[in-house]
């Protein structure tokens, strides 16, 4: 996660006289990203049929799983497709379809064909097996926690369910970054992600837990306060854990960014990191503690 120190010669090379390539501050790139997306994505959230955001998510899990695939499957160009095939129709399947016939189908079907791909490249055989494992559980991670985002819209006041899930995710972000700039002394995991701290870790739950009360309050009624705070202790701590967890899969294959598709942030995964785990334990906790259930879009 850490960017990596520059080379104490970098200043004395011959090459450190020509004229830098000057662009837009990373900063204000984020901000200009951010202005742009954030009304399209509330636009597809309260404004357009409740398919539109179903299909964005489909879309959104393939790039989610072309960036998954070129870390842990760099040079296997055949075996990266197929993940991102399989991806797609995990998303689908999820998000589109109640039958739990189709579940199990999908779930043997990605069993049989993902341990059965690997036989396409098998060399170098030292790493079949992670691949293989790649094959099996990159669609189920990125497709399943992204079918969860769509599922949270398909209940009532959806919109509002998955906007709770995002600022449960980029809140506690937030709110730990300063919480760890004022007051982080204890390294939370040192050697998975050397700048994040306990005292900043509690910092963005406390400010998650601000942030679900004040949605509770405003747009969420069938929210009672206890479960509100419940709601974001449990969702803000799981999903810093997966923010922790793409951040093993990216140290573990030796890159910075999952990719580059967002201007001034890097890949969709690392901007969704903790979003598909906290969109996750929303969805579950409107299903088993509120007993809400949403209906399936349709297209047309």
């Amino acid at each position: 996660m850490s960017d990596k120190p520059e080379s104490p010669e970098s200043d004395a090379s011959p090459t450190s006289d020509k004229p830098k390539k000057r662009g837009m501050p990373n900063v204000v790139l984020r901000f200009v990203t951010a202005g742009v997306g954030i009304p399209i994505i509330l636009w597809m959230l309260y404004v357009a049929p409740t398919w539109v955001f179903s299909v964005f998510g489909i879309f959104a899990a393939a790039v989610g799983a072309s960036e998954l695939a070129g870390m842990t499957l760099k040079g296997a160009r055949a075996l990266q497709a197929w993940l991102i095939a399989a991806t797609v129709a995990v998303t689908f399947v999820l998000t589109f379809t109640p039958s739990a016939d189709h579940l199990m189908a999908l779930l043997f079907g990605l069993v049989l064909t993902g341990a059965l791909s690997v036989l396409v490249q098998p060399d170098p055989m030292s790493q079949a097996g992670w691949r293989m494992g790649w094959l099996i559980a990159g669609p189920l991670y990125i497709g399943g926690a992204i079918a969860a985002i769509a599922k949270l819209h398909h209940l009532e006041h959806g919109g509002t369910w998955v906007v709770l899930s995002m600022m449960l995710a980029w809140g506690s972000d937030t709110g730990g970054y300063f919480a760890g700039k004022a007051f982080g002394k204890h390294k939370l995991y040192e050697r998975i992600s050397p700048k994040k701290t306990i005292e900043g870790a509690v910092g963005g739950l406390v400010a998650v837990t601000a942030m679900a009360v004040a949605v509770r309050t405003l747009w969420l009624p069938e929210l009672s306060i206890l479960e509100a705070v419940i709601l974001a202790l449990v969702a803000g701590a799981v999903g810093q854990a997966g923010d922790l967890c793409v951040s093993v899969i990216k140290r573990s294959t030796g890159v910075k960014d999952s990719g580059k598709i967002i201007p001034g942030h890097g890949g969709l995964l690392d901007r969704i990191d903790a979003l598909m785990f906290t969109a996750i334990v929303t969805l579950l906790f409107t299903r088993w503690v509120l007993g809400m259930v949403g209906e399936l879009p349709s297209i047309g």
